[in-house]
């Protein structure tokens, strides 16, 4: 089997040449929610699954108050009751695809954990994963969100997918994602919608991970991000998203969008919990040669949830982003002022809890380099080309294929349609790539001169839009709605950057800060942000997916 190809061609090594100096030296339907002999006799537990952490799943199977399978089946309940629409109702829909094998899994390691001793097989032993359907998983279809791949098995798992099952974690469900990696619809499945208000959105691609985790249909989440869609989803529905350094976390398996781009992510309802992710899945690979940038850059015992404690902010300088980023946010906004009023009590908050916050910083030319360093097209042709060739049972070979499919949205299509015949030869594309090592070299400056940590700044600066209801079939559908996001920076310059919750506006939508390192500074990212998070506790689950009742 042919490794996938990390780099699109000519032109994409410049910019890993160039994050390299900045390193520190060292179908249409779902497929129908089936049972298995061991789900019928599996009761509802007393454990209640909403809300469940890593460690007080690993805690309630430890004191035999629940059991694998139990836990299993009280996720498949939870997404057979909430997620899908009853006729007239909104709903998530944030499911693909539930893992017909899941409750075997669950009692292979049930059987596991009694032959053992009462030894976990692994650091997430038992623990259910929804992974977002871009994702190739051997056991379950992969669409990418689109009806032409409706009920498309690779037969291969991606390198996270096998790093997860190894460390005993339940593959519980494929997420619905925006149709190839754009948006929160597709023609595979319909529109996501946000837990915390069914008529708006849950933020772009990694839409299904982010309103399945924040519904409680699963322990914990596999996000993707090229452009935000980790962080997005992160702030839209009031969890925790890290975009990790682009080299490491393995993208083998992942169908591409802009590989220099590109990364895989965790998405959660607590820091530790995307720190435990994050240990299980990160590290080289050499099906993913990028990956080896991350050789001797990851903690020495290779657990990022080490060292977390309540006062890691003492001391730490976090730099202020007041400038937006994004060219369709409107300060004369309502909602605008709304999210503002969160984002301040949360620097207010990270002072508060021993930070020194420098508000504001300076970015020379902030929004003219995110500007010449926002062209995605050149890059996904060819990758996409080279990926589809590592699958020959796919239904299309080609992307231009894929672009001009009657099957895909017309909402989609016409963003696709844009990349056809766009190379990393194109001068444009030489011109992005100089723009964003100029802005890689800006922020770098902008912290050394500020003896900064981090950077902070809104995930988005507009609450999370309301779904248009020509979403599915207009190509302009979302032009004109307001949404600020500012996610764009750390895919541009390739940096990691951990989303955490900041509260909610006054409306009740969740409200999320970005907090943005230098390369490989996850760890001390975690550490910043569960300072922060245990300060404020602001995770709170949805009113629209409440405990289902006890038996």
């Amino acid at each position: 089997m042919k490794p996938l190809r990390s780099l699109a061609a000519a032109g994409a090594a410049v910019v890993f040449a160039g994050l390299l100096l900045a390193f520190p030296a060292q179908s249409a339907t779902a497929a129908p929610l089936q049972s298995t002999e061991a789900a019928s006799k599996a009761k509802r537990p007393s454990f209640d699954v909403t809300e469940a952490t890593i460690d007080s799943i690993h805690k309630a199977l430890s004191s035999r108050k629940l059991t694998c399978v139990e836990l299993v089946q009280a996720y498949i309940d939870r997404i057979n009751a909430y997620d899908k629409p009853a006729e007239g109702k909104l709903a998530t829909n944030a499911i693909q695809t539930v893992n017909s094998a899941a409750l075997t899994r669950a009692a292979e390691l049930d059987a596991a954990y009694a032959k053992s001793n009462d030894r976990f097989t692994g650091p997430l032993h038992c623990i259910p994963v929804l992974v977002k359907d871009q994702v190739e998983t051997a056991d379950m279809p992969t669409t990418y969100g689109s009806a032409i791949f409706k009920g498309f098995q690779s037969g291969r798992d991606a390198t996270i997918v096998t790093k997860l099952r190894a460390a005993g974690a339940v593959i519980l469900a494929k997420t619905n994602m925006g149709e190839y990696a754009s948006g929160y619809s597709g023609s595979a499945f319909g529109v996501c919608r946000n837990p915390y208000d069914l008529t708006r959105s849950p933020s772009s691609s990694s839409c299904g991970t982010g309103a399945g985790i924040a519904a409680n249909y699963g322990a914990v989440g596999i996000a993707e991000d090229t452009g935000g869609s980790v962080r997005g989803p992160a702030g839209a529905n009031n969890l925790v998203g890290l975009r990790p350094t682009t080299p490491l976390i393995s993208r083998y398996g992942m169908m591409p969008a802009t590989p220099t781009r590109d990364t895989l992510g965790p998405l959660t309802r607590t820091v530790t919990d995307a720190a435990i992710l994050t240990s299980v899945i990160a590290g080289y690979d050499p099906n993913d040669p990028l990956t080896a940038y991350s050789v001797g850059r990851m903690p020495a015992d290779g657990k990022y949830e080490e060292g977390l404690n309540k006062k890691a902010l003492q001391g730490k300088r976090i730099g202020i982003i007041r400038e937006t980023m994004a060219s369709d946010t409107n300060p004369a906004s309502p909602d605008y002022a709304r999210v503002k009023a969160v984002v301040d009590k949360a620097y207010a908050d990270l002072s508060a809890l021993g930070a020194k916050v420098i508000d504001p910083i300076e970015v020379p030319n902030l929004k003219t380099l995110m500007s010449s360093a926002s062209d995605y097209r050149g890059e996904t042709e060819e990758a996409i080309n080279g990926y589809l060739a590592q699958l020959p049972n796919a239904p299309v070979s080609t992307f231009k294929q894929i672009a001009n499919s009657p099957l895909v949205t017309p909402t989609r299509r016409a963003g696709l349609r844009n990349a056809l015949g766009k190379t990393t030869n194109d001068l444009a594309y030489l011109k992005e790539l100089q723009a964003r090592e100029k802005l890689r070299q800006t922020m770098l400056k902008v912290m050394a001169d500020n003896h900064l940590d981090a950077v902070a700044y809104p995930v988005a600066d507009h609450e999370s839009p309301i779904i248009p209801d020509d979403i599915l079939t207009n190509p302009d559908a979302t032009s004109g709605i307001l949404t600020g996001a500012n996610r764009y920076l750390a895919p541009a310059i390739g940096f990691p950057a951990l989303a955490v919750p900041a509260g909610f506006t006054s409306t009740k939508l969740p409200v999320g800060i970005d907090l943005l390192g230098r390369p490989f500074s996850e760890e001390m990212l975690f550490q910043i942000g569960y300072a922060y998070e245990q300060g404020t506790k602001h995770r709170k689950a949805p009113s629209t997916t409440p405990p289902l009742p006890t038996p």
